[in-house]
C-alpha cells in the first residue's frame, strides 16, 4: 500500500472512530440518564419537581428568562404531560429524555444541514461531543443544550440559502440558541466571526450579524421586562461572576486529563527514537496500562458535584472547536483565510502524525470519561439510596425546624461529593414517590429556592402530586423565605 493511500485509510478511519464515539456518547447519555434517573441530580431535583407539580415558570424559570428556550424545549412539555396524563412521574421522564437527547438531536440535524464537501461542521460537532460533554453528563446545566443547538445553529448560519426564508431561519436558529444560556452569546459572536471569512458584505455575515444585533437586543429587553426576584438576582450575579474562576479547573479530572495528554506526548517523543512505526501503538498502551494502575490503587475522587463548574469548558471549548470546524469548512468550500492556510490543510488532509496523535487523544480522553462516568453513576445509585431511606424512614431532626425533617448528614459521609444540599429536599420527595415521611433537610444550607408565597400557592392549586407532599414542602419554604 503506498503512503498516500496509507494517508487515506488512515484518516478514514479517524473519522470513523470520531463519528462512532460520538454517536455512542450520545445515545449513552439519553440511556445512563433515563436508567438511573439523572433527572433528578444536582439542580435537576428541583427542576424535576417543578414539573412535578406543574409550576415550573413560577418556581424558577422566570427568574431566568435568558434560559426560556430550555424551559420551552424541555420542562413545558414535560409539564403538559403531567397534565394529560395526571402522573408526575410522567413528566419527570418526559423532562429527563427531553434534556439529555439534546446532543443527538443536536449531531442529526447538523449531518443534514452541513453542507461543506466532507461534513466538517458534523465533524467538528462529533469532536466537542466526545470530548465536551461527558465532563458535565448528569448535572442540568443550560449550557448542555447551549451546546446542543449551536452546532444546527452553525451550519444554518453557513449554509441557509440566501433568501428571506433563510434569513428568517438564521434569526430563529440564533434567538433560540441566544436564550440557552447568557454563555450563548460567545457561542453566537463565534458562529459570526466564522461567517467574516465569506467576505463583510458577504449575505451570511451580513445576516447572520444584524441578526446577532437583533438577538442582544432582544435578550437585554427580556431582562428588563422579567428580571429576576430580589433573592435570585444577587445569587445569579455571584454565580456569573465566577463562571470563568480558574479554580473551577482545580478538580482531579482535569489534572488527570492533562497530565496523561502531556504523558503521551513525551512517551510518543521518546518511542518514536527507537520505534518509530509503532511509536503511537506502544505509547497508548503504556499509558493505558499506568491509568488502569492509578484506577485501581490511588484514585477514590468522585467527579460529581463539580460536573456543574465544569459547564465554564463548554463556554470556552465549544467555540475553540466550532472555528477550527468552520475554517475546515471554508477550506472545502475553496475560501482560503489568510494567516490560516496552513492550517486549513492541515485539518482537511492531516498528516499521518496527526491522525494518530488525534487518535491517541481520543481514545485516552474517552478512557477517562467512560471510567469517570461509571464512577459517577455508582455513587449517585447509592447516594439515591441512602435519601430514599431517609425520607422513607422515622429518624427526624427536630431541631431543622419540623419533627418531620430528617438531616442530609446522617448519610455515609463518604457520598459527600454527590450532595447539592439547595434540592435536597425536593429529592426527598420524589425518590420517596411523593409519600415522604420525612423531608431530607441539609443544615448547613443557606440558598431557598421557594417563597412562602410561591410554595403555599401550589399547595393550594389542584395538581397532579399528591397535596402531602407539597404540604411538606410549603412548611419547609415558609421557616426560611
Amino acid at each position: 500500500m503506498s503512503g498516500s493511500s496509507l494517508s487515506r485509510f488512515d484518516a478514514h478511519t479517524l473519522r470513523l472512530l470520531i463519528v462512532t464515539s460520538a454517536l455512542c456518547w450520545s445515545a449513552a447519555f439519553v440511556i445512563v440518564a433515563m436508567l438511573y434517573q439523572l433527572e433528578l441530580y444536582g439542580d435537576g431535583a428541583m427542576f424535576s419537581y417543578a414539573v412535578a407539580v406543574q409550576d415550573a415558570w413560577a418556581f424558577h424559570w422566570h427568574n431566568i428568562s435568558g434560559r426560556t428556550s430550555v424551559y420551552l424545549l424541555c420542562l413545558l412539555p414535560a409539564e403538559m404531560i403531567v397534565g394529560l396524563t395526571d402522573k408526575p412521574w410522567a413528566g419527570i421522564l418526559a423532562y429527563g429524555f427531553l434534556f439529555y437527547v439534546t446532543p443527538l438531536a443536536s449531531l442529526i440535524l447538523t449531518f443534514v444541514i452541513d453542507r461543506s464537501r466532507g461534513r466538517f461542521l458534523f465533524l467538528g460537532a462529533c469532536c466537542s461531543t466526545t470530548l465536551l460533554c461527558p465532563l458535565v453528563f448528569g448535572f442540568p446545566t443550560e449550557m448542555w443544550v447551549a451546546h446542543a443547538m449551536f452546532w444546527p445553529v452553525l451550519a444554518i448560519c453557513h449554509y441557509a440559502r440566501r433568501t428571506w426564508t433563510g434569513a428568517a431561519l438564521v434569526f430563529i436558529a440564533q434567538l433560540g440558541l441566544a436564550f440557552t444560556h447568557e454563555g450563548a452569546l460567545i457561542l453566537l459572536v463565534a458562529i459570526v466571526v466564522t461567517l467574516a471569512p465569506r467576505g463583510l458584505r458577504n449575505g451570511p455575515f451580513v445576516r447572520a450579524a444584524t441578526s446577532l444585533v437583533v438577538v442582544v437586543v432582544l435578550a437585554v429587553i427580556s431582562k428588563l421586562i422579567l428580571p429576576p426576584d430580589d433573592y435570585y438576582a444577587s445569587a445569579l450575579l455571584r454565580a456569573a461572576l465566577h463562571v470563568f474562576d480558574p479554580a473551577i479547573f482545580k478538580v482531579e479530572v482535569v489534572l488527570l486529563l492533562l497530565v496523561s495528554l502531556t504523558s503521551y506526548g513525551v512517551l510518543y517523543a521518546a518511542v518514536r527514537l527507537v520505534a518509530p512505526a509503532r511509536a503511537h501503538v506502544y505509547s497508548l498502551g503504556v499509558l493505558l496500562m499506568a491509568l488502569i494502575m492509578y484506577w485501581l490503587a490511588i484514585d477514590h475522587a468522585v467527579l460529581a458535584n463539580n460536573r456543574y463548574y465544569l459547564r465554564t469548558l463548554m463556554v470556552i471549548g465549544t467555540p475553540i472547536f466550532g472555528v477550527l470546524a468552520a475554517l475546515a469548512a471554508l477550506s472545502s468550500d475553496g475560501i482560503v483565510v489568510r494567516g490560516f492556510a496552513r492550517l486549513q490543510f492541515g485539518l482537511t488532509s492531516p498528516t499521518d502524525n496527526t491522525i494518530r496523535a488525534f487518535a491517541a487523544v481520543l481514545l485516552l480522553t474517552t478512557a477517562i470519561h467512560v471510567v469517570e462516568t461509571g464512577k459517577f453513576v455508582s455513587a449517585w445509585t447509592r447516594y439515591r439510596a441512602a435519601i430514599t431511606a431517609l425520607a422513607t424512614g422515622q429518624n427526624s431532626d427536630p431541631q431543622l425546624g419540623n419533627s418531620n425533617f430528617v438531616s442530609s448528614s446522617r448519610t455515609p459521609p463518604g457520598l459527600a461529593p454527590l450532595a447539592w444540599f439547595s434540592t435536597i429536599p425536593y429529592l426527598s420527595v420524589m425518590v420517596a414517590n411523593f409519600s415522604p415521611s420525612r423531608l431530607v433537610i441539609d443544615p448547613a444550607g443557606n440558598y431557598f429556592w421557594l417563597s412562602c408565597e410561591t410554595a403555599t400557592t401550589n399547595r393550594n392549586a389542584a395538581r397532579a402530586a399528591p397535596v402531602e407532599a407539597r404540604e411538606f414542602v410549603r412548611i419547609y419554604s415558609c421557616l426560611h423565605r
